[in-house]
C-alpha cells in the first residue's frame, strides 16, 4: 500500500472542518479544565482539545512541559466535557504513555518531523494503531522529509494519517513567525489529495492578530480544519503566551471563517473562459522568458570571453529597483514581483554558470 491507496475514513467522524484547539500548554489541572469549560460554553465547533504534554524548546532551562502528569488532565477533560483529546510525541516514551492514558489524536511535531530517525521510533512505537497520527511540516521547507515521514507511519501499519501545515523557518524578517510558503503545502494536497490536511496559524503568525486571515486562506484552498491554541488566560500562559487565544475569541474567529465549495457546478462555462484565458497568457510567459533565458546565454558567453564575472551587484540592483517601481505602478504586490525576478536572476546566474564551466 502507498499513501495515495489510504482511505483515511477516520475525519468522518468529525464537524467539518474539523476543529482542534487547546493550550499550547498543559499548565495544571484547573487550567486545563477552566479552558475546555469555555470551550464547551462557547459553541465554538471544537472536535479535539489539545494541549502539550512535553515541549521541545529552543534553548535548556526553559519551560519543556508538565510531563505525564498532564495526561490525567487531559483524561478529566475528555470526562467531564466529552472531547476527544490530542497531544504531541517525541519520541516511544511518549507515545507508549500517551497510548495508555487514551489520548485520541496524536501529532509528530517539525522538530521530529526533520529527524528521520525520529520519525522512525515514534512510527514503531505506534504500530498497527487506528488512532488518527497527524504528521507537522518539518522546520525547513522540504517536501521529501514531510511525505518521508508519512511513509514511514504507513510502513508500520499505521493508516490513519493526517497533516498540519505549520509554516517553515526562515532567516529572513516577515510578519510571519513561520513562512507559510503555501507553494509546498499545496504541492503535498496535489500529491495526496485523500491526506487530510489542518491549518495551524497559532506556530505560522506567533501573535493573535493574524490567526483569522491565515486560517481564512487555508479554507479557501479546501483545507480539512485548523488546530489553534486556545488559553483560558493566554496572557499569562508558560509558553507562546502572546499567539494564544481565548476561547471566546476562538468562536468569534471560527465564526468568522468562510468555508468555500470545491464543487464548480453551474459555473464550468465562465469558468472554463477565464481558465482558457490563464493557459493562454501562461505560454505567452513562457516564451517571454525562454527568450529571457537566450539572452542571458549571450551575456554569459560575452562574460566568459572577457572574464568578467556572472555576478553583477549594481545591474542587479537596477532591475530589482525597475521592478519595484513597476509592482508599485501596476498595483501589484511588490513582494510576488520580488520573488519572481530573484528566481528569474537565479536562473540566469545558472545558465550563465554553466556556460563558464564548458570549455
Amino acid at each position: 500500500m502507498n499513501l495515495n491507496e489510504l482511505e483515511n475514513n477516520w475525519i468522518k467522524g468529525f464537524e467539518k472542518p474539523v476543529i482542534i484547539a487547546g493550550p499550547c500548554s498543559a499548565e495544571s489541572e484547573s487550567q486545563m479544565l477552566e479552558t475546555a469549560k469555555r470551550l464547551k460554553e462557547s459553541d465554538a465547533d471544537v472536535s479535539v482539545f489539545r494541549a502539550g504534554i512535553w515541549k521541545p524548546r529552543t534553548k535548556p532551562n526553559g519551560f519543556e512541559g508538565v510531563g505525564v502528569i498532564g495526561l490525567n488532565w487531559l483524561k478529566k477533560v475528555k470526562e467531564e466535557y466529552g472531547f476527544k483529546t490530542a497531544t504531541e510525541v517525541a519520541n516511544a516514551h511518549h507515545v507508549f504513555a500517551a497510548l495508555e492514558a487514551d489520548v485520541d489524536v496524536l501529532w509528530i511535531g517539525a522538530r521530529s518531523t526533520v529527524n528521520p530517525f525520529t520519525v522512525q521510533e515514534i512510527a514503531q512505537a505506534l504500530r498497527g494503531i487506528d488512532k488518527p497520527v497527524l504528521v507537522k511540516n518539518p522546520v525547513n521547507p522540504d517536501l521529501a522529509l514531510w511525505i518521508g515521514a508519512l511513509e514511514r507511519l504507513l510502513g508500520q501499519d499505521v493508516k490513519n494519517l493526517g497533516v498540519i501545515h505549520r509554516g517553515f523557518s526562515t532567516y529572513q524578517k516577515t510578519k510571519y513567525r513561520n513562512i507559510p510558503n503555501w507553494q509546498i503545502a499545496l504541492d503535498f494536497k496535489h500529491q495526496f489529495p485523500n491526506i487530510p490536511m489542518f491549518i495551524d496559524p497559532s506556530h505560522i503568525c506567533g501573535n493573535r492578530t493574524g490567526l483569522a486571515g491565515v486560517t481564512q486562506e487555508a479554507f479557501n484552498v479546501g483545507y480539512e480544519g485548523a488546530i489553534i491554541e486556545s488559553h483560558c488566560n493566554p496572557d499569562e500562559a508558560w509558553s507562546d503566551a502572546s499567539q494564544q487565544i481565548t476561547p471566546e475569541v476562538l468562536v468569534d474567529m471560527i465564526n468568522s471563517i468562510q468555508i468555500r465549495k470545491s464543487d464548480i457546478s453551474g459555473y464550468e462555462d465562465e469558468m472554463g473562459k477565464h481558465r482558457t484565458l490563464i493557459s493562454d497568457l501562461d505560454f505567452q510567459l513562457i516564451e517571454l522568458l525562454s527568450q529571457r533565458m537566450k539572452i542571458s546565454e549571450k551575456i554569459g558567453t560575452l562574460k566568459k570571453e572577457n572574464n568578467i564575472a556572472i555576478f553583477q551587484p549594481e545591474r542587479w540592483r537596477i532591475i530589482a529597483d525597475y521592478a519595484a517601481q513597476k509592482a508599485n505602478e501596476s498595483g501589484m504586490s511588490h513582494e510576488f514581483i520580488e520573488k519572481v525576478f530573484k528566481a528569474i536572476h537565479e536562473e540566469s546566474i545558472e545558465v550563465q554558470n554553466k556556460i563558464m564551466i564548458n570549455k
